[in-house]
């Protein structure tokens, strides 16, 4: 009974130990919990204030990318900007720039707009590529998208009149004034430029905008090489349809707005790259027309 004794109490201990231990292991994994809530709380805290901070640093960049446009269209509005035409030009229908095959020039253009997506999208491209381009736009997309068409204006690009609803049906002298007019106007509050370049809606001469352009001085400005983006090519047949006419002082027509234009976007890096290969260089509308005036002043002045 003694040695039964004596072989309980070490057990009694043990037991005793155990249960402390355990004990204490439960008491330190609960002052240890508490630790690390405070520890995901505090990460939660540094992610939300990161993300708050990024948000906050977008917010400004954006602020200051809409200050400058601001600053721009003031200025431009203070110095009154126009393009500059010579007298020949002046209510006159252009297709195309009358130059010696010396002077390997092209004039891209674009219409419809201005457009989400696809008009940031091409003056993008431009932007890499160091091109100047002509935006034949829309009146009631520039009240729509405003601050497209000052990155337009701002990035140097020309801006020209493409009517303000895009109608092809016959209009009286007072809708075609409106319709030229009003978008004219449009375009100076919006980006400070006085525009005298007009392209009518499919190229329709007929209808009353392009006589009411005629009669207010307006270059009618054509194409002699034609995209047809808007009738959605592949984009390899898209870029065969620009080459097919282009030539020295010609103008190429595509699309910037007016629907899905995401084939033109993907055309023109390699309708880009095209051309400088054969040796072009890339001029807006009035450099075309102002290489053009020099060649005939010279050409008329030798005879």
């Amino acid at each position: 009974m003694e040695q039964n004794k004596s072989l309980l109490w070490p057990q009694g201990i043990l037991i005793a130990l155990l249960a402390l231990g355990a004990t204490l292991s439960v008491a330190v994994m609960m002052l240890l919990r508490p630790n690390a809530s405070e520890a995901q709380s505090n990460q939660n805290i540094d992610i939300n204030n990161n993300l708050v901070a990024k948000v906050g640093t977008q917010k400004r960049i954006e602020g200051l990318k809409a200050t400058m446009l601001t600053s721009w269209q003031q200025e431009a509005q203070a110095k009154g900007l126009g393009y500059t035409l010579a007298k020949r030009f002046q209510g006159a229908t252009i297709k195309e720039a009358k130059l010696s095959q010396a002077q390997k020039v092209i004039a891209l253009t674009f219409d419809d707009g201005p457009w989400p997506e696809s008009t940031a999208q091409v003056l993008d491209i431009l932007k890499q590529n160091n091109i100047k381009a002509t935006f034949f736009v829309v009146g009631q997309n520039v009240k729509n998208f405003p601050e497209l068409l000052k990155r337009v204006g701002a990035e140097g690009h020309v801006i020209g009149n493409h009517t303000w609803h895009h109608w092809y049906h016959v209009m009286n002298q007072q809708a075609a004034a409106y319709e030229i007019d009003h978008t004219t106007e449009i375009i100076y509050q919006t980006t400070g430029i006085k525009t005298n370049l007009f392209r009518p809606p499919g190229g329709i001469m007929h209808n009353g905008v392009a006589a009411h352009a005629r009669n207010t001085k307006y270059a009618i400005v054509m194409w002699s090489s034609d995209s047809v983006d808007y009738s959605l090519p592949a984009v390899p047949k898209l870029i065969d349809n620009v080459f097919r006419q282009a030539k020295p002082g010609g103008i190429v027509l595509m699309h910037d707005g007016g629907g899905n234009r995401s084939r033109t976007v993907q055309a023109l890096p390699e309708i880009i790259n095209r051309f400088r290969k054969q040796g072009y260089r890339f001029v807006t509308i009035p450099e075309l027309l102002e290489m053009e005036d020099k060649e005939q002043t010279v050409i008329a002045n030798k005879k």
